[in-house]
């Protein structure tokens, strides 16, 4: 099958990966032509994924006609905030084949999921599958044993997302929850910050534990307040991912919260950065949103403060701690 991978950073270059090592053509593209003509040259995405081989599967570009050409299946792989311009620009380009939307974000402006974006910029009458789940790019693309989820209302679609991407190391279940698989992705970048905090702080297991534990409460609660199953969470989407971004070396939003323990300001951290670490924009969307339905988050919220109103790491920890006498877990 030819397989169109929109978004050349590191899940999308790892997705490529898996994809062409199960024998499909793959037609990977990114935004920008001079970079994704280098990467087709070097046969190495140096910026995104460093230290990786792309094989000849896999064809990089950066030309719109290009990347659909003939091609069955898409995933959408594009950072939260790049995603609607980004597809406003392909969809001339788009024959309206199946989209599997790999990113993990909400739109700030909006604070609408991807596959939401989709639909309004695509329409409706087309098959949609969310793809989420514990997945650093890093381990992926080594091969190392990785299990997601296919979320989804199209049966059909999860099956056929199971079928290209399964091989002995990367395993899909399927999940007929797709709002609460795309929401677990999202939200869990929130907590992982607040993870990070903790590791640049000091803080010690029994902080974090409690912290990814009433992390969960709160992803769980947004995502029944806005259609999402409160099982999702429990599983690969939520409790798996949450586990995995808030304790791996590799968890870009827990490495913001580790360099915001130790005092560093949000500005400091994102002029370093190459990549997107999505938690940042997902927790300016989610606070407003939680304030406005009155959804009760107060770690979101004390990473938001100390994101964007520039309280310090360790007050927040405090504040945290000195809340009102809790009631029943």
């Amino acid at each position: 099958m030819r397989i169109a991978v929109i978004g050349d950073g590191g899940w999308g270059t790892a997705i490529a990966l898996v994809l062409a090592a199960n024998g499909h053509d793959v037609r990977l593209w990114g935004a920008f032509p001079e970079y994704a003509a280098e990467v087709q040259r070097t046969r190495a995405n140096r910026k995104f994924l460093p230290g990786f081989d792309l094989p000849s599967a896999i064809r990089v570009t950066g030309d719109d006609a290009e990347a659909f050409d003939d091609a069955e299946l898409a995933f959408s792989v594009v950072p939260t905030q790049h995603l609607r311009p980004t597809w406003e620009r392909l969809k001339a380009r788009w024959q309206g084949i199946p989209v599997v939307t790999a990113t993990k974000g909400l739109e700030v402006r909006s604070v609408k999921r991807p596959s939401e974006i989709l639909r309004e910029v695509l329409g409706e009458q087309f098959s949609l599958c969310v793809f989420s789940g514990p997945s650093h790019a890093e381990e992926v693309a080594r091969g190392k044993a990785t299990v997601v989820v296919a979320g989804s209302a199209d049966r059909a679609l999860a099956e056929r997302v199971q079928q290209v991407c399964f091989r002995e190391s990367f395993r899909v279940y399927r999940s007929d929850d797709p709002i609460g698989v795309e929401l677990g992705g999202a939200l869990k970048n929130i907590i992982a910050i607040a993870a990070g905090i903790c590791d640049g702080l000091d803080l010690g297991d029994n902080a974090k534990a409690a912290l990814l534990t009433r992390g969960l409460v709160e992803m769980a609660r947004f995502g029944e307040a806005h259609g999402a199953k409160c099982q999702t969470f429990a599983g690969l989407a939520g409790m798996g991912d949450l586990i995995t971004t808030c304790y791996s070396g590799f968890g870009r939003n827990r490495g913001v919260g580790e360099r915001l323990g130790r005092g560093e300001t949000l500005a400091q951290i994102l002029s370093g950065m190459e990549m997107v670490a999505e938690g940042v924009w997902t927790a300016q969307a989610i606070h407003g949103a939680a304030e406005d339905a009155r959804i009760r988050m107060p770690i979101t919220t004390e990473v938001y403060r100390v994101l964007f109103e520039a309280k310090s790491a360790r007050r927040a920890v405090q504040d945290l701690m000195s809340q009102t006498f809790p009631g029943e877990e």
